[in-house]
């Protein structure tokens, strides 16, 4: 199985089925392993009724006990074997599924990482969670065709020739009757792959919309624009219920054929082989056997309508992954050097310009304006904003990155220790995870460890302390090394806040863009963040998307936006006295009309 670290390869997005083909090839043993043993359990399951019919036709008919015992032997040691074919069969056939799983999961998480900023503009975040939780099993699950699958084929060979055996008609019925029987299914699977298609599609804007109606529930309900997103998810979901009965009939149908029919074919088979046996033309353990093998081919057949069914549902999903796969990031067209000292980043289409060494804020009625002019400074859409003068697209983005950090109060918080959670005692996020599990100095000794210890959790615990973040320290039983939840669902809201403003500290950028780095904390914390920030960046480049009074205070230039332009601009005390709308907004003044 595939391990952690593992690079899972380079996948095939030339289509569906050849992306299921790059897994399989990807495990090329477990496969093959899979394959023989879901073969020979098959073939021995048809071996049983020809054993059973030598037990009655040299023993039991006859009278030969002693021969009677040998063939019951044999068939107790074939049943036992094959039941622990079974179990490897299985154990095989799990672990190659899983590795499916996991390679997926690995390409498409390596991908979502490549596309980066870009992979929001090309494709909602319901379908990148769809495919990374329902896609990913239904193709793994696909793959069960390389095992049982493989089985099914064998196992057909091997009983039509032990009917040849008995009988040239009962073979001839048989070799002919189980394709017609598959023909039969093969059309629904059509159908089947058609509809799951367009089900999987509504699918993925169902969950998209759930994501935006979460994501902006608040802004909406403020807007009054609640019932309108509301009415269109009750619409969208209503078709993707009928489309999941159309789906789940189509379904019914195929298992419904893919059981019937098989057992339908058995009673006429049957009844065949009896009107032999009546006729004296095989013995009564030929028609035993003959019973037997139909019964068993029953299951092969049922495998490949199975496994039809599985492939079917698996090449769509890999068709949805391969689409995300073919997704390439925005080219990086920058080729210049990033500004050699501090300089003024300036974006010409809200008019905001933001001083090198300073503390600034950025203040609008929409919060919505702020965090546009926040994404564009930062390069995360296509603008004519500028540092040092010169474009920002025409400076390489790594040195962008390296730069300017833009650290959102919502960012994603990862499971893992505390220490892992807010980076490592680095100076950036590059070095991230590194010092913890560094060897000590050449000559350092136990006794160094604590002091060791000691120097490494500086860094981390004065960006929390910057952060009013050291009392979450302090409640915690491992400090540092307390596990946290995804997205540290085990943290308050104002805990989880400040944790990611500590980690934009750690970072230590050269510019900092934070977006509303105070909004869910009390006045008191949000105070003590608001003193400490300025002291942590004094000397650096850093903004703040805000309206509260506590933290404008400590700001040396406040830019106020109205429509996304600069209306005013100045220290927020002269603002105040200057500018009604910007003190209606900041005073939460509700008497006075927004100027």
């Amino acid at each position: 199985m595939i391990d952690a670290y593992e690079d899972p390869g380079t996948p095939d997005h030339r289509g569906g089925a050849r992306y299921l083909w790059w897994l399989v090839a990807r495990q090329p043993w477990r496969c093959a392993a899979g394959a023989m043993f879901g073969s020979v359990w098959m073939v021995l399951l048809a071996a049983t009724p020809y054993l059973m019919s030598r037990a009655i036709d040299d023993g039991l008919e006859p009278g030969d006990m002693g021969a009677l015992a040998v063939w019951s032997g044999a068939l107790f040691a074939v049943g036992a074997f094959n039941s622990w074919l079974s179990i490897m069969r299985h154990r095989t056939m799990t672990r190659v599924r899983m590795d499916a799983n996991f390679r997926t999961v690995k390409v498409v998480v390596a991908q979502a990482v490549r596309l980066g900023s870009s992979l929001s503009r090309q494709m909602g975040a319901g379908e990148v969670v769809t495919i990374g939780v329902g896609d990913v099993q239904t193709i793994s699950q696909s793959l069960t065709v390389v095992g049982p699958g493989v089985g099914a084929v064998v196992a057909y060979l091997v009983v039509a020739v032990l009917l040849v055996s008995v009988s040239e008609l009962i073979a001839v019925v048989v070799l002919l009757g189980i394709p017609v029987i598959v023909l039969l299914v093969g059309p629904l699977l059509g159908r089947l792959q058609g509809s799951e298609t367009e089900y999987r599609e509504r699918q993925g804007v169902l969950t998209a919309r759930i994501g935006d109606l979460a994501g902006g529930l608040r802004v909406l309900a403020g807007l009054g624009g609640k019932g309108l997103v509301a009415g269109a998810f009750r619409g969208d979901s209503q078709r993707l219920r009928e489309q999941g009965y159309r789906v789940g009939a189509v379904t019914s149908w195929v298992q419904a054929l893919g059981m019937g029919l098989p057992a339908l074919f058995l009673a006429v088979v049957t009844w065949l082989a009896a009107r032999l046996a009546a006729q004296g033309d095989i013995t009564v353990g030929e028609l035993v056997s003959v019973y037997g093998y139909v019964a068993v081919l029953v299951g092969p057949v049922s495998f490949w309508v199975e496994c039809g069914y599985q492939l079917s549902r698996g090449v769509v999903c890999a068709r949805r992954v391969v689409g995300f796969l073919r997704l390439e990031p925005m080219p990086d067209t920058g080729t210049r050097d990033a500004p050699a000292e501090p300089s003024v980043l300036h974006d010409p289409e809200s008019g905001v310009r933001i001083l090198p060494g300073r503390l600034t804020a950025l203040v609008a009625e929409h919060p919505a304006d702020v965090t546009t002019v926040l994404d564009r400074l930062a390069r995360y859409v296509p603008s004519n904003a500028t540092w040092g003068g010169v474009r920002l697209e025409d400076i390489a983005l790594l040195q962008i990155r390296e730069h300017i950090l833009l650290a959102d109060h919502e960012a994603d918080l990862f499971a893992g220790a505390l220490r892992e959670l807010i980076g490592s005692a680095g100076s950036d996020l590059r070095g991230a995870g590194q010092c913890r599990y560094a060897a000590p100095p050449r000559g350092a000794t136990s006794h160094d460890a604590p002091a060791a210890a000691e120097q490494h959790d500086a860094a981390p615990l004065k960006a929390l302390q910057a952060a009013a973040a050291e009392d979450i320290i302090q409640s915690l039983p491992n400090g540092l090394d307390t596990p946290m939840d995804a997205q540290a669902r085990n943290l308050s809201g104002g805990q989880r806040q400040r944790i990611r403003l500590a980690r934009a500290l750690l970072a230590n950028p050269h510019i900092l863009l934070t977006v509303e780095p105070t909004s869910a904390l009390d006045a008191h914390t949000e105070a003590k963040v608001a003193a400490r920030l300025r002291e942590a960046r004094q000397g650096r480049t850093t903004v703040v998307t805000t309206t509260s009074p506590l933290v404008l205070d400590h700001t040396d230039t406040v830019h106020y936006l109205k429509d996304g332009k600069v209306a005013a601009s100045g220290p927020h005390h002269e603002l105040l006295d200057t500018t009604p709308g910007y003190r209606a907004l900041v005073a939460r003044d509700t008497e006075e009309v927004l100027g």
